[in-house]
Formats: structure tokens, sequence, C-alpha cells
């Protein structure tokens, strides 16, 4: 049996697969207690523990920790002189017109950051020596004092050599026994200083928090019986065993989103489909990610809360439109939806838990896309009335009564997921015409005709069981590193002979990693090169084979960054400008082979006739069915919803909906 486990901001999802028996369960999320709801959610599914071979998880632990603060005591530990590092941060504004804008708040406070007697150059040599008897004297009393739980040491070009680094943490350890260290050299080996530290001080806040919770649910696993492999999911699409997780937490911290969109990619590539945009709608927010040749776009860097993470990352764009975002109205009049939730508690006023403010599900209740009983197969009760008087006051300020309103919200949240899509296609030179529209979560299936027809997309694929395909990609995806570092060299005669060197370390240290863990047996390589034009501020990401790494020349690697930036830039091939390599990205991956499909099951053939919905500021009547019930081939034109356990496929008018071999549902327009 193979299970995973994800947890969400509103629900934790499971998906178990024993041989062709698919089980799934959605289960409340428990906020406070997130082990507690992964633990529910196995017992939802019925499951003996013992029988499970394989357990995925991943959950929004990282994420909550630091947008609510609750991480370890950090101390942050950098080159003397450079102790406001996290503070000063760039230049830029994220908001350009707040006169009252304030940069990011860093995760540990300046009281908290220690100066270190040291000097390592851009080069790698050392300026000034590190002094351990100053360090001893002056700044190891400081930390004993103060008690803290994690510490943080980012030195100045410790990426070049982390000589400096590695003894800090030495001497750190033997006179802080307890607590958690973290120096820049093991998280990312990247130049940019900034970004470096900001990553290195979350890595660090994040670890104790981490690590702990891994223990607890592990503990908890142990005693019902769980003798099988414990893997966690991580940000950039892979998963790693819980053993290598405990050594590198913050690689788990866009855990969820992630796991969506390797399932998508995986299950709608087994109807061969692999340029897509996937879509996932949950109760909190809505992520968008750009599948193509079946490969997720890795980004070298993201954000949380405005502090910078550089690490590879899917490259998925977040908006504050889920189930759960509040339906409301700005200073000036404007109709807004989220980026408030309701989230799991209380949840939108239909859930009948406390929620007094319109929701995006309540809008849905309103109109009639969302049937009374019909969200998790009527196992959760939903209360039309309280839907309809948590709209009425909004409604009333506009003038609109709460069927308008509701079908008003639903398209104010459609266009700000319509603009999500345009940041990961439009902006980066890619026509959402040449992809598939895969919706999944909770909400994303009912979305997806409208967000698809105001792309111009003409095709959706559905895949089964929607609403949890965030757990099945816990269990599709493949155990996967990356490690990055900067090099900078020149593309001359001499670039070939370099990047063979630094692919064979890197590989080598890589596989190294993998056999600790027991993954080497099947691993491939992946390999690409952050390279630009001498001058340039910013890098392309260049991809290499990685069986060609060491037989390159530079008439090739000229190549392949021109067309890179031909694509983006509409310029920059054969100019003869002087080109430069600064940074290398190395992946190892163990795929895993055997992944079984996900299947939709039975259906529910008494669950069929016709419902009433409001939609297009007019009263429509639709078919409505299990989504089971449709047989495969068969066309099933709109409006009609399908509704399964986990989500409800909205087929607008206009559009025409069929089951296909792989239970996928494939909508197309026309």
């Amino acid at each position: 049996m193979r299970v995973g486990v994800e947890v969400g901001g509103t629900f934790t999802d499971l998906v178990a697969i024993d041989g062709g028996t698919v089980r799934v369960a959605k289960v409340p999320s428990v906020p406070r207690r997130p082990d507690e709801g992964a633990f529910q959610a196995l017992q939802a599914g019925k499951l003996d523990l013992g029988a499970i071979k394989d357990l995925v998880h991943g959950s929004t632990v990282g994420t909550n920790a630091v947008l609510e603060r609750k991480g370890a005591r950090v101390a942050f530990l950098t080159t003397a002189g450079f102790r406001d590092l996290l503070f000063l941060q760039r230049h830029d504004r994220r908001n350009i017109y707040d006169l009252a804008y304030r940069k990011p708040t860093p995760v540990v406070r300046r009281r908290d950051c220690y100066e270190v007697p040291e000097r390592m150059l851009a080069d790698g040599t050392a300026e000034r020596p590190f002094d351990a008897a100053a360090f001893e004297r002056d700044v190891i009393p400081r930390l004993k004092a103060a008690g803290y739980e994690a510490v943080s040491v980012c030195l100045l070009n410790a990426y070049a050599n982390p000589a400096h680094e590695e003894a800090v943490r030495d001497l750190v350890r033997r006179h802080l026994p307890g607590a958690s260290i973290t120096i820049s050299s093991d998280v990312t080996r990247e130049f940019r200083e900034y970004e470096r530290a900001s990553t290195t001080t979350l890595a660090a806040y994040l670890q104790p928090v981490i690590a702990g919770y891994l223990a607890r649910f592990e503990d908890t696993l142990g005693r019902h019986g769980f003798k099988g492999r414990f893997s966690v999911m991580q940000s950039n699409g892979g998963r790693l065993p819980a053993e290598g997780m405990r050594r590198n937490a913050i690689t788990s911290l866009f855990s969820g989103p992630a796991a969506g969109v390797m399932g998508a990619a995986r299950q709608a590539g087994l109807s061969g489909y692999a340029n897509l945009i996937t879509f996932d709608m949950g109760g909190t927010s809505t992520d968008v990610c750009l599948v193509e040749n079946g490969r997720p776009s890795l980004a070298a860097e993201t954000d949380i809360d405005g502090l910078p993470v550089r690490l590879p990352v899917l490259d998925i764009v977040t908006v504050g439109a889920g189930g759960g975002s509040i339906i409301w109205c700005d200073e000036g009049g404007m109709l807004r939806v989220g980026p408030e939730s309701a989230g799991a508690d209380p949840g939108p006023a239909c859930y009948g838990r406390g929620g007094r403010r319109p929701t995006i599900t309540d809008a849905h209740v309103a109109r009639g896309t969302i049937r009374p009983d019909a969200l998790l197969g009527g196992n959760l009760r939903i209360d039309a009335a309280a839907a309809a008087s948590a709209l009425a006051p909004i409604a009333e300020a506009f003038g609109l009564s709460p069927e308008d309103m509701a079908d008003s919200a639903l398209r104010v949240a459609e266009a700000n997921i319509v603009r999500a899509i345009q940041l990961v296609t439009t902006e980066r030179a890619r026509d959402p015409r040449d992809f598939v529209l895969v919706p999944f979560g909770g909400a994303g299936p009912l979305h997806a005709a409208k967000v698809a027809a105001d792309l111009g997309v003409g095709t959706i694929v559905v895949p089964p069981n929607a609403g949890v395909i965030s757990a099945y990609g816990l269990i599709a995806s493949d155990f996967v590193h990356y490690d990055t570092m900067t090099r900078r060299i020149a593309l001359d005669d001499g670039a070939p002979a370099a990047v063979a060197e630094v692919f064979r370390a890197m590989r080598d240290g890589a596989r190294a990693r993998f056999e600790a863990l027991g993954l080497a047996r099947s691993a491939c390589y992946t390999f690409a090169l952050q390279m630009r034009f001498v001058g340039q501020a910013f890098e392309l990401p260049v991809e290499v084979d990685a069986e060609r790494a060491e037989r390159l020349t530079v008439a090739e690697l000229a190549e392949l960054f021109g067309k890179v930036h031909e694509s983006i830039f509409f310029h920059g091939a054969g100019t003869g400008r002087p080109i430069e390599i600064v940074a290398y990205r190395l992946g190892i991956v163990a795929p895993q082979t055997d992944v079984p499909a996900l299947t939709e099951g039975g259906g529910d053939a008494g669950r069929t006739g016709d419902f009433a919905l409001y939609d297009n500021r007019e009263r429509q009547t639709g078919r409505l069915m299990a989504r089971g019930a449709l047989a495969h081939g068969v066309a099933l034109a709109g409006p009609a919803l399908l509704e399964d356990p986990t989500a409800t496929v909205y087929v607008p008018r206009g559009w025409t909906a069929r089951h296909d071999s792989h239970d996928n549902l494939v909508m197309t327009r026309g």
C-alpha cells in the first residue's frame, strides 16, 4: 500500500493505493496541531498502518511557522561589519506608492545578531583569518547566556570557501551542544549576501520546528504499527526520506503546492498531455505553475512573507483566491476577494462553525454550483441559509441580489486567477493557448472553464479525485535533491574544462548524499548553468544534457545561452558579446518507475437529475450526476455538475465533457 497525506490550510487530504484499489479521505485540518490532522486522515481512510509500504507527507508546518513567527529563537552570526545585513536588505520597494512602506521583518531581532572576527574574499582567500580565541572570549558567553534554540551562520563569501563557517560551527557546537546549528555553505553555496543570509536564517529558524514535528508524527505512526518508508515532500517537486529532511528542513517550505503540480503532471501525462498550466484552487489560495514537455518549471529563488529563499523551487505563483477567501469591499468601494481567508476554523459561513463573513464557497452555495448535500460526499453539512445571510450585507451595499453578488464575486476571483496564470505564461514568452488547463483542489474544477475561456484555452483536463491530487502527487513524486554553487568563469577556451570539473565534483557529492540515504542505485542527473552577458545584473538558467556536461564546447554553450536569451528578450543570439557562467545547479533524481495510476472509482447512478443555478446574470437548469456515473467516451454538454466526494466539476454552457480511458475528464469548448 502507498499512502500520501497532505496537510492544507483548510483540509487534510489522503490518497491510499493498494494494488488496484484507491481510497481517498478529506478531513478538516487542525491548524494548531497539524500532525493530529494528518493522523485523523489516516484514521478516516480506515487504513492498517502495518500494511503501508510507502508513506509520503507534505504539510504547511514550515510555511505557518514563518508566517505566524512561531519558529525557533535564532542567533545570527556574520562577518564583522555586516551585523545589519538582514535589516538593510535590498534597495527595492515592493509597494512603490505606499508612503508608509516598511521592509519585510526578519525572523531574528537585531539584538540577536553577532559579529564574527574574520573576512573571506570572493576568490576564497582569507583577508582576515578567523580569530577563534576572540570569538570564544567575546561571543560564546553571550550565546550561552541567551539560551538560543538555533544558530544561523552566514559569513561573507563563504560560498567560495566555507573554512571559516565550518570552524565557527564546530566551536558553537562544542559550547552549545543543545542548539541546532545551520551554516550557509550547507544550505546554499551561491553569491548575493542578503539572499544567502535570509535563506540560511530561515533554515535555522525552521529546523527545530520541522524536526520536532516529524519526530512526533513518526512516534505516533510507530505506536500504531507503521514500519514502512516515511518520506517528506520538498518545494522542488521531489521528496526525501525523513532522515534527510531533518538536515534540510527549509526545502519542505512549499511542499503542498509542489505535490499538486507533480500529481497533475503525472496524471495528465497518462493521457498524452505534456504542456500544462496547473491550477490548484484549495481552501486558502490558488497556485498555478507551467509544465512544459512534462517537466514543471524551476525557479532559482522564491520568497515567503517578503523574505527571499534562494533555493531551487517549482516556479509556482500564488494568489489569495481559495474557497475560503473573504469577499469584501475596500475603502474605495471596490469589490475584492481575498487574500484574507476564513481558513479551517471557523471556515466559510455555510460550514456552520461560527463563520460570519462571506467567502467564495458561500458564493457557490448561493448560486447553486455547490449543493448542500454534495461536499465531501455529503459528510460535511452545508447551511445554505447561512451562506445567503453572510452575503446579504455586501449585496445590499452594492444594490444587488445575493445571487448577483455571488456571481460577481466569483468573476473577481477568476480575474485574479487569470492574472496569476499570465505571470507564468504571457509574461514569460508563453502563449496559454498552446497549453491545456489542469484544475484540481476542492474548488479548481468549479472555476476552470471560466478561467480557460478568459485565457483562450480550449481544452481542460480534470484528473480523477481532483480534490486530493496534491496527496496523490506525494506518491507520484521522485526522490530529488538539488545542489547549487557560484563559481564565475568567462566563456572562453578554458570554460568547458572548468564546467566538467564542477559537474564531476557536484555529481560525486550528490551521489554520496543519496548513497547515505539508500537511494543512489537508480539515480540520474540534471544540470543547469546560470549564464549572462558580461555586465548584466542577473542570470538566466540554461539547461544542459547531464550526459554531455563533460564534453561541451564553447560554441555549444554560447548557442544554448543565445537561444534562452532570445526566447525571453527577443535578442541576444549570435551577437558575439562576451558571456560568463556565474553559477551551477545539479539535480540528482531517483525516479519512481512503478507509480500506480489514480482512478475515479465506481459511479453512483442514483445521484442524477437536474439542478438550478444562477450564472452570467441568468437562471439556468443543468444536468447533475456523479462523476463516476459518466460513461467513458460519452459526451455531456453543459450546463452540468459532476460531483465526487472530493470536488465538483462545473461544465458551463458552451462546454462539453467526456471521460477518457485514464479517468481524466476532458472538457472542450464548442
